[in-house]
C-alpha cells in the first residue's frame, strides 16, 4: 500500500500502513471495507490483507468512522452478497480467502 506523493514538485515515498498482530507488525498489502448500517448507527466492516514477514493474514474487523477496531464482525446475508461483489475488485485478498474471482468479476 505505499504510495508516492508531491510537495512542492518534490516525489517522497509514503510509508506502507503497518498493522499490529499477534505474530508482530504486518503490512496492510489489501483493505476493503463495507460500509453498513443499522438503524442510525453507521459502521464499516473492515477486511484487511496483511504480510507478517512473508505470511499472508486475513483481518476482519469494524470500524465506526476512527481506526479499525478488533471484536466481533456481523455480517448479514445481503452484506455477504455485496462482500462477494467488493472481493471482484481486490483479486488478492479473494484469493486469500479461497474465493476465486469470476471472469465477469464476480467472487
Amino acid at each position: 500500500m505505499g504510495a508516492t506523493g508531491t510537495t512542492a514538485g518534490r516525489t517522497r515515498a509514503t510509508p506502507a500502513k503497518t498493522s499490529a498482530t499477534p505474530w508482530g507488525a504486518a503490512t496492510v498489502v489489501d483493505e476493503l471495507r463495507l460500509h453498513q448500517r443499522a438503524g442510525e448507527k453507521r459502521f464499516a466492516s473492515v477486511v484487511q490483507l496483511l504480510d507478517a514477514r512473508g505470511e499472508r493474514l486475513v483481518r476482519f474487523a469494524y470500524s465506526t468512522g476512527g481506526p479499525a477496531r478488533r471484536g466481533p464482525v456481523t455480517l448479514r446475508a445481503r452484506d455477504l452478497d455485496r462482500l462477494r461483489a467488493e472481493l471482484a475488485k481486490h483479486p488478492e485478498l479473494a484469493d486469500a480467502l479461497g474465493l476465486p474471482v469470476a471472469a465477469g468479476g464476480e467472487a
